[in-house]
């Protein structure tokens, strides 16, 4: 039997999502990260899947998300989207060591995924985190700083007020380049990712994942098993059933 618990980690809070035999067990381990303006609950039926082949997962809320939503408005959460992509790439590093320090899970065997924000969070990580065996991204980004340009663009053209400088929005960017997989994308060292984009994506450009994936393709020459990007010609921004039960598969088969 599968259950749910509302927990908080790290300071964090979350569902925990795992096999009630398997509750107090040392666990292979998988984070998944909800999207933005999304939370933990709307990714229950990935949690669910995963904890019944074995896993201990830990679905997070991100900062303003869900538990911690703080009322901002639509402007000002808009405004603070890089600030949440970074502060929830720093969260999982402390929800993954509160775990291993509680002896609930095997810390070699640890695996990233999410959906668009969370895709693009799950990148970022892998950049910095090399303890993350495998990965899976839905509707991500890993380019941050065309990303970065390609958000404040958007926003000038819709008339946005940007209330940041020049100097200012060069400092943030400058401030990403570490999370930025695809300026250091030897950093993904062979482990397993696995990138699933809808060709009619309107919210995240599927051009951004598919450059990135022709872009390391070389790197996995003699590992393409540990390689794979799955196009939908027809999905928009939104998960498939194919892609979440592919999304088990990965994790099945790689952590």
């Amino acid at each position: 039997m599968v259950i749910i618990e509302k927990e908080t980690v790290a300071q964090v809070p979350v569902l925990h999502v795992v096999k009630k035999e398997k509750r107090e067990e040392r666990l292979p381990f998988i984070l998944f990260i909800h999207g933005f303006t999304s939370a933990k609950e709307h990714n229950l039926h990935f949690g669910y899947l995963l904890a019944e082949a074995g896993y201990r997962v830990i679905l997070p809320d991100a900062l303003h998300h869900g538990e911690r939503d703080s009322s901002l408005s639509d402007r000002e959460l808009q405004l603070a989207f890089w600030n949440i992509v970074t502060r929830t790439i720093t969260e999982i590093k402390k929800i993954k060591e509160e775990l291993e320090l509680r002896n609930l899970i095997q810390p070699d065997r640890v695996g990233l995924a999410g959906t668009s924000m969370g895709g693009i969070v799950t990148f970022g990580a892998l950049a910095v985190y090399p303890w993350i065996k495998a990965a899976v991204s839905l509707m991500g980004n890993p380019m941050y700083e065309a990303f970065f340009d390609a958000l404040i663009e958007t926003g000038k053209k819709m008339g946005v007020a940007i209330p940041l400088s020049d100097e200012q929005l060069k400092r943030e960017k400058a401030r990403l380049m570490k999370y930025d997989l695809s300026r250091q994308p030897e950093k993904l060292a062979g482990r397993p990712l696995l990138i699933w984009h809808g060709k009619c994506d309107q919210v995240v450009p599927y051009s951004y994942t598919y450059e990135f994936y022709e872009q390391i393709k070389p790197l996995y020459q003699g590992k393409e098993e540990n390689l794979k990007f799955i196009s939908d010609d027809t999905a928009g921004h939104k998960v498939t059933r194919e892609a979440f039960l592919e999304t088990v598969k990965w994790f099945t088969k790689h952590v």
